[in-house]
């Protein structure tokens, strides 16, 4: 066999479906977010950075950065270790203690990045419980998949947000097997909620733990940044909160937060977090001064939903493809793969603004979007302009044919 050749005409045929993923160089520049430099094939120029994760720019707030130059002068830049070999560090501890009580939970684990947490912590759960059966909604992402599957029990998928069909799926089950309701408080793209309180209900009448994974949403909303099931009052009842250190954080890293019995049995068991070189210091100590610092202000949080509903307003006035939802995520619909690509190269070559085509399968064919996360430091200005070259971009790509007029 040849392999290059076997290797090189799989990547052809995500080229031919418009699937292959073009790395965009970007350079961020301390004091400048949502703008950055791009690093193209004609040089550098200024952009305006639509889709970061980055949601409230703590990447560059200066008592992070603050934060972490100091722990780089006095503890180094590796951890050392794992976290079983000399790689639990003070500041490791101390970050765990705060999301702990940001998420009024007995303890958190850090992991070293927001998918080992869900692989590992899934995985190890499950896999502990003799009979165990896992329910996980069909919109949940790819590290939740992964756990799920690397932990071989049995699972049942149930339709998204779908009440009627997860107790139609509990109510099959003995009362006495064990079982996991895993799901998503924001789910990024589509933008939508979980109704947590019906499922919680579901979990406490069928016997089943709650594993709710809020990488989308931590930092954002809750009195404290503790995300949706804070601001809905629903913490408590919620056994498993997993969370993201590398979204509104800005920083690296992922976490879950529960009860000490939970977590000590991820931490026995789960392989991504026992054979895994530890978060180094500083940033153990970055993570925790921007959750420190968003539990106790909320005007980056104020200032998002304001720009949020401005964008979100704005396009519907200039009839964009804006799919209904109530977080700071805006999907714009398009529909087909090469459109969304041929959209998002135009949006960065004429316009100077970068947004990355959501393609399968990310997405399922036929719903690929463009994501738009507009943040605190995105100017009225900013808005305008990103609405206005939608416009332009999309009548010029339907004129090429590539898009249905409407």
């Amino acid at each position: 066999m040849n392999y290059r050749e076997t290797f090189q005409n799989q990547l052809n045929k995500l080229k031919s479906e418009s699937r292959y993923r073009h790395f965009v160089e970007l350079e961020r520049l301390v004091g400048q977010h949502p703008h950055a430099l791009y690093h193209g094939p004609d040089g550098e120029r200024e952009v305006v950075i639509w889709c970061s994760n980055d949601y409230l720019g703590m990447g560059q707030h200066e008592r992070v950065i603050s934060a972490m130059q100091q722990a780089i002068s006095a503890h180094g830049t590796g951890a050392g270790g794992t976290r079983n070999i000399s790689g639990t560090s003070h500041a490791m501890v101390a970050l765990e203690t705060e999301l702990a009580e940001l998420h009024n939970k007995q303890r958190a684990l850090v992991f070293t990045s927001g998918y080992v947490a869900n692989e590992s912590s899934i995985s190890a759960l499950a896999a502990q419980v003799p009979g165990c059966m896992i329910f996980s909604d069909e919109m949940n992402h790819a590290s939740i998949i992964s756990g799920i599957r690397y932990a071989r029990v049995e699972k049942a998928i149930f339709r998204h947000n779908d009440m009627a069909h997860l107790e139609s799926l509990l109510a099959d089950q003995p009362f006495d097997r064990p079982k996991i309701i895993i799901f998503e408080s924001v789910y990024s793209m589509d933008g939508d909620t979980s109704p947590i309180a019906e499922i919680i209900s579901l979990a406490k009448r069928y016997n089943a733990l709650t594993y709710l994974d809020e990488v989308h949403a931590v930092g954002m909303y809750g009195h404290q940044g503790g995300g949706v099931a804070q601001e809905r009052g629903l913490e408590d009842d919620i056994d498993i909160i997993q969370g993201t250190l590398g979204k509104a954080f800005g920083v690296v890293g992922g976490y879950i937060a529960a009860d000490d019995v939970i977590c000590d049995t991820v931490r026995s068991n789960g392989s991504g977090f026992i054979f895994t070189t530890a978060l180094p210091p500083a940033l153990a100590i970055g993570a925790r001064a921007s959750v420190g610092h968003l539990r106790a202000s909320s005007s980056e949080r104020d200032s998002q939903r304001k720009q949020v509903a401005r964008l979100k307003q704005a396009a519907a006035e200039a009839n964009l493809p804006v799919m209904p939802g109530d977080t700071h995520i805006v999907p714009l619909m398009i529909g087909d793969a090469a459109a969304t690509q041929r959209i998002c190269q135009l949006l960065l070559a004429e316009h100077d603004l970068y947004v990355q085509p959501i393609n399968y399968p990310t997405v399922p064919r036929g719903t690929e979007r463009l994501r738009l996360t507009p943040g605190p430091f995105h100017s009225d200005k900013m808005i305008d302009s990103l609405v206005d070259a939608l416009v332009k971009v999309i009548a010029r790509v339907r004129e090429e044919g590539m898009l249905d007029a409407g």
